[in-house]
């Protein structure tokens, strides 16, 4: 993700994942609650499994704090130590979000009438799985509604097999009656090719600079995203399966792509064409700001430019209706047995 505070920055390009946070708040509140009531611990372990850099890092870990303090103070029990940890690609900004440590702490410290909170801050990298057996997967850039049967298996087997080994390495982590609470991208139709994965006005607009001679097609074809939008019905049976968590929730939801220019319903002057090539400005931003390290990487430097100007192009180019597009993801709490 794009690191620093500036336009194209992840920082300033993330208002999705924060609606996508603020979404999943309820779920996470009542976990720790039920988990908190039932245990009180003395220390709380707190880990944020894809911290991101910008003003989305300490979201979720601050209600957590906020509901574990409520509950001592109604309990009359004293507050548990903190420790939170913080995880990402090695890639991430991490020195952003290390120097907002002291703010967010002071931030605490104001909000609980000058209490500082016993906290602690640890910094961990996680690794990304690259897919195999999507060699065919021409014209496309991860799952789409075009993708050949053998391209959605491989993606669909490295999810299974990612997605089981993640929980038997959490198991081993979490203590019993443990709360993990997980939000990733998901579809709603158990059949892959009903919908659009959101990534196809990105390999649309790739190969526009195929027709124009700025990228070559095999470098198109040979470009494949690490990312499966799986269903609940998935997420299901995989739980089940690995046999170390038991389901307490699980929902599909939605956010409205809108959202990124504050406001989920265009009125009739928001449907102007002026306001199409500024919605299309903000869509390339945001996804530019996830995708840009691994575009330069496969592509190289010279054509981030060019892409993300085409694709805003091609949004600004949409129906009407399309901009009212849907951004689906799943969340699961999970107890560890």
């Amino acid at each position: 993700m794009n690191e620093a505070d500036h336009e194209i920055s992840y920082a300033n390009n993330s208002v999705i994942q924060n609606a996508v946070i603020l979404k999943t708040m309820p779920i996470i509140v009542q976990s720790v609650s039920d988990m908190f009531t039932k245990t009180a611990p003395t220390c709380t372990k707190v880990a944020d499994l894809g911290c991101s850099s910008g003003p989305n890092s300490f979201l979720a870990i601050s209600r957590i704090i906020d509901t574990v303090h409520t509950i001592c103070r109604q309990q009359q029990l004293k507050l548990p130590e903190f420790q939170v940890f913080l995880n990402d690609l090695p890639e991430n900004d991490f020195n952003s979000v290390f120097k907002s440590v002291p703010e967010f702490v002071e931030r605490l410290k104001k909000e609980k009438g000058g209490e500082k909170p016993p906290l602690r801050t640890f910094f961990l990298c996680a690794a990304l799985a690259l897919k195999d057996g999507v060699e065919n997967n021409k014209g496309n850039i991860c799952m789409a509604r075009s993708n050949p049967p053998n391209v959605i298996e491989a993606y669909a087997n490295q999810f299974r097999k990612d997605f089981t080994n993640f929980l038997s390495m959490r198991s081993k982590e979490i203590v019993p009656q443990g709360r993990m609470v997980l939000t990733f991208t998901a579809r709603k139709n158990p059949n892959p090719s009903n919908e659009d994965h959101g990534l196809e006005l990105v390999a649309m607009s790739l190969l526009d600079l195929v027709a124009q001679g700025v990228v070559r097609e095999a470098d198109v074809d040979s470009f494949n995203i690490p990312l499966y939008a799986a269903c609940k019905e998935e997420v299901a049976d995989i739980v089940e399966s690995e046999g170390s968590f038991e389901m307490n929730e699980l929902q599909v939801f939605e956010v409205g792509v809108n959202c990124l220019n504050g406001d989920e319903k265009l009125s009739e002057k928001d449907s102007s064409l002026n306001n199409h090539t500024e919605m299309g400005k903000i869509h390339a931003n945001a996804m530019r700001a996830v995708l840009e390290p691994m575009v330069c990487s496969h592509f190289g430097d010279d054509v981030i430019d060019k892409l993300f100007i085409r694709f805003a192009a091609n949004v600004a180019n949409l129906p009407k209706n399309s901009m009212h597009l849907k951004k689906v993801n799943i969340v699961v709490s999970l107890t560890k047995k």
